[in-house]
């Protein structure tokens, strides 16, 4: 048992009212749970993008299901809390900022100990930020063009032109070397809105108001601005030691909310997609392992049909020299219809998923396919895999009058990252297999 193991509370949702601090409920991902709360609150709550609700037979209970969301919200005096049901250092692992585990092992040992992740995830930003930037400001040459009464660089003759042979002011374009550049705007961006965040604490702040400050004089974009430039950020050998500090950037950027509340006192929400987070963590470790054999393409769209007007999404594609050769799709969580039986031939996913996964073949002329799901948030609907992947052959469906063969791929979370990370090179080699490549 490893010391976030044993910090990690009991799967079991709980309520805790705080004197003054109104009610502190903490519950996990996919489960349903009955409440106690009046109509207004529980109206409110059923509002919100992160959990449902529905009413109970009891008057004045209310049961509140939750989905993939994890992280916490406000709501008036109510502080939700959602954790997902993988380990702490494992959530961390699935953000995929390219550092080794032992960076995140004090914000896990945190998050598991207190419940609140957005404020453990501003530490590890501000410690990764801080770790960035203390290799010097990254500055680059950015073009720039005004009219000016002395020339600077150089003439631009066309706009010059255009003035009928006013000399001055004159037209003049040229490069500035300078660290008002989009890494260092998105990254302020970020301290700033991290500096709202309560229950950070003191050190981390220290360390952000320090952070701050040598970036003086760098522009600061509003969050969705900087969201949107991060997103289109491209790494070179110069910027790449920015990159785990961007990612890490990029999610508290798009998934967190403040708001000020009676002036001074203010409230967060941060709620983060299981989903989207397993699919970009699975995504990018197979396009590393796959690199140099296969092209490993991620919500391509192409069409169903001949006259190209039924757009489907496969979550993966692989392709060689362009052409697709084999196709994956991701299930952090199986639907939860048409629920099939494991038999002696393994375990089977859900028949919507497997239809899905048929159409995805179908439409791209290939024989195989590989559905790939969380092993951890499935329990109890799908027989978890011994081995997990390592049994790929005995998780295979062969489709009548088609020849079709769709594979099932339990990826288990429970272990430590090495563990998850032979499962995944065992699943690029699985998929190497099935679409046709080799090491050569």
């Amino acid at each position: 048992m490893s010391i976030v193991d044993g910090a990690v509370r009991p799967d079991v949702s709980e309520m805790v009212c705080e004197t003054g601090e109104g009610q502190r409920i903490v519950l996990h991902e996919w489960s349903t749970e009955r409440w106690q709360l009046d109509d207004g609150t529980a109206r409110r709550l059923g509002e919100t993008p992160w959990v449902s609700v529905a009413t109970d037979r009891v008057p004045g209970w209310w049961r509140v299901s939750t989905r993939q969301w994890v992280g916490a919200f406000t709501l008036g005096d109510l502080r939700i809390i959602v954790r997902p049901k993988i380990k702490p250092e494992n959530l961390f692992f699935l953000l995929e900022v390219g550092l080794p585990p032992e960076a995140w092992q004090a914000e896990a040992i945190d998050y598991a100990t207190n419940d609140e992740l957005l404020s453990a995830l501003v530490s590890f930003f501000a410690r990764t930020a801080e770790t960035t930037l203390a290799r010097g400001l990254f500055h680059h040459y950015r073009y720039e063009e005004d009219d000016l009464l002395a020339l600077r660089g150089r003439i631009d003759f066309v706009r010059q032109f255009r003035r009928g042979g006013v000399l001055v002011p004159m037209a003049c374009s040229w490069d500035d070397f300078t660290a008002d550049v989009d890494e260092n705007r998105c990254l302020t961006a970020t301290i700033r809105l991290a500096l709202r965040v309560p229950d950070v604490p003191h050190d981390d702040r220290r360390r952000l108001r320090r952070l701050l400050a040598a970036l003086d004089g760098v522009s600061e974009p509003t969050a969705s601005e900087a969201l949107d430039r991060i997103d289109r950020i491209q790494y070179t050998r110069l910027n790449e030691h920015y990159r785990p500090a961007l990612r890490l950037a990029r999610l508290i950027l798009a998934n967190c909310t403040l708001q000020d509340r009676h002036g001074d006192a203010a409230a967060s929400a941060f709620m983060v997609d299981m989903n989207e987070l397993f699919e970009q963590f699975v995504t990018s470790r197979l396009q590393r392992k796959l690199q140099g054999r296969l092209d490993v393409a991620a919500q391509l769209r192409p069409h169903l049909d001949i006259d190209r007007r039924v757009q489907i999404r496969p979550d993966l594609t692989l392709r060689r020299h362009g052409e697709p050769v084999g196709v994956a799709d991701l299930k952090y969580k199986l639907t939860d219809s048409d629920t099939t039986t494991a038999g002696a031939a393994g375990p089977l996913a859900r028949h919507g998923d497997y239809y899905q996964l048929l159409a995805y073949t179908t439409a791209l002329g290939l024989s195989e396919g590989t559905l790939i799901y969380c092993a951890d948030v499935n329990e109890g609907e799908a027989v978890k895999q011994q081995s997990s992947i390592d049994s790929l052959a005995k998780s295979t469906v062969t489709v009548q009058h088609a020849g079709t063969r769709l594979h099932v791929a339990a990826i288990d979370l429970s272990g430590t990252p090495a563990d998850i990370d032979a499962q995944i090179t065992t699943l690029a080699e699985h998929l190497a297999t099935t679409s046709g490549s080799s090491d050569g």
